[in-house]
């Protein structure tokens, strides 16, 4: 499930810290069906984020250990719950086959060409997965162009 560069160039300055929530955990955690907040993952120490972001989650054993894992240190650093997502809430990026509509509509939002059917199948799962997250997110949406350029889904203008 892990790709090189774990933490991308568009979130670097504020996810190479792991003082946000990178991708690569973001995703993680939606495939275990844990929503964990900023503060919750603003307790945890670097050395855990660290683990969230490099541990395994491809099996169901990996999946089973990783939302263990995420449950006991909320327990153990939050003075919240943990909150669960819905079953399989966000499992468009999966899809080679077909752009959810939200990543058309930021497209076109920003003003830049849609993603064509074969370079949004050309992404991997992850990179797919960011793209999803940034056009659904209101306020992390000016990383949006700057994601399609890094996947070269976007030529650089000069």
């Amino acid at each position: 499930m892990s790709e090189n560069p774990v933490i991308f160039e568009f979130e670097r300055d504020f996810a190479g810290s792991l003082r946000c929530i990178p991708m690569i955990a973001r995703q993680k955690l939606d495939i275990v069906g844990i929503k964990m907040t900023l503060r919750q993952w603003s307790r945890l120490t670097r050395e855990e984020r660290g683990v969230l972001v490099d541990g395994p989650c491809g099996t169901d054993r990996e999946q089973a250990a990783y939302r263990m894992l995420v449950q006991d240190l909320i327990a153990a650093r939050a003075d919240e719950p943990v909150r669960f997502l819905p079953p399989q809430a966000l499992e468009d990026w999966r899809e080679g086959n077909r752009m959810p509509e939200a990543v058309s509509i930021q497209a076109q939002a920003d003003g830049v060409p849609v993603p064509t059917p074969e370079q949004w199948a050309g992404l991997t799962p992850l990179r797919r997965f960011a793209l999803i997250k940034l056009a659904q997110s209101k306020h992390e949406n000016e990383n949006f162009v700057p994601a399609l350029k890094e996947f070269g889904i976007l030529r650089e203008e000069g």
